[in-house]
């Protein structure tokens, strides 16, 4: 196992287990018939991974998914358990690290698109509407103001980016001849009602879920959710006692991250930049933040 100065997990290894494959932040490993996902603490930004990491960010999207699969039973997922002590017997000896990081879960082939719902006009669609009008090439009605509700949700799929790639925008059109018809359909909708329950109950929890990124998989020729989901990672969440149209809201995410660096004079291509102590503190607090509001616990 591999740490940074803040005793970040950067990098997992197993003896007697097969290199895995990495990805932007989880190692995933091939254990025959099923994958074992490692949430490391990793963090990328503008698709490009940084140099140091966020202690206990890998046990914080770890946990979350665990929370809204549970909450969505409803919403088949790739899960088998999270239960360590349930493990292949080669893992055992890893437990330590493992428990509260990592889950076992069933190997789906990927759809080949990232799946975002937006319920409100920020970031890059709030960018995209002030120069187009429009938000990845869906027309917008004329005065919205920056972080506003949108008047419906806006299914926007993208295409996944590689290591050191950008993902693109792409149209339903596009996600359809990408990944066939049925298949965008069912994820549309599926995006889209995953997003509104989730949505729902994080009002009750004082959170504005202001937009997110969906994976799913096709297993036995039907669509499950893979990966994390409803994340720092892949969401933005916004404390509601602080939410103000008109600029972009204080939030519980990686949004932190990105402003830090959009003040650099850094092209967003590899090598990326180090962060701070302090950026990292204050992002592994929102983080931990985030978790004790949706789940009502502490890590």
């Amino acid at each position: 196992m591999k740490y940074d100065r803040n005793k970040a997990l950067l990098q997992t290894e197993m003896e007697g287990v097969p290199q895995p494959r990495r990805g932007k932040v989880r190692d995933i490993y091939d254990m025959g018939d099923s994958l074992l996902f490692v949430a490391s603490d990793r963090i990328s930004a503008f698709d490009v991974v940084m140099p140091n990491g966020i202690p206990g960010k890998g046990r914080v999207l770890t946990g979350l998914s665990l929370f809204w699969f549970d909450l969505m039973k409803w919403m088949p997922n790739h899960l088998i358990t999270a239960d360590v002590s349930k493990y292949p017997d080669k893992l055992r000896k890893y437990s330590k690290d493992l428990d509260g990081r990592s889950m076992l879960v069933k190997k789906a082939k990927p759809l080949a698109i990232e799946c975002i719902v937006r319920g409100y006009i920020t970031g890059s669609g709030w960018k995209d509407y002030q120069k187009t009008g429009a938000v990845c090439g869906i027309p917008l009605r004329k005065g919205y103001r920056q972080a506003e509700k949108l008047d419906e949700d806006l299914f926007t799929p993208s295409t996944k980016a590689e290591l050191g790639t950008h993902d693109e925008n792409i149209s339903i059109e596009k996600a359809r001849e990408t990944v066939g018809a049925e298949f965008a359909d069912k994820a549309k909708a599926l995006s889209l009602k995953v997003y509104s329950t989730a949505a729902d109950y994080a009002k009750t929890k004082g959170i504005i879920l202001a937009d997110t990124k969906f994976e799913f998989g096709v297993l036995n020729d039907d669509l499950i959710l893979i990966d994390e989901v409803l994340t720092p990672d892949s969401s933005r969440f916004w404390p509601a006692e602080q939410y103000k149209i008109g600029g972009s809201p204080p939030s519980l995410d990686k949004q932190f991250v990105r402003d830090y660096l959009e003040s650099l004079n850094w092209d967003k291509t590899p090598p990326a930049p180090e962060l701070p102590d302090n950026i990292v503190m204050k992002t592994r607090d929102k983080y931990l933040d985030a978790y004790r509001k949706i789940t009502g616990k502490s890590l």
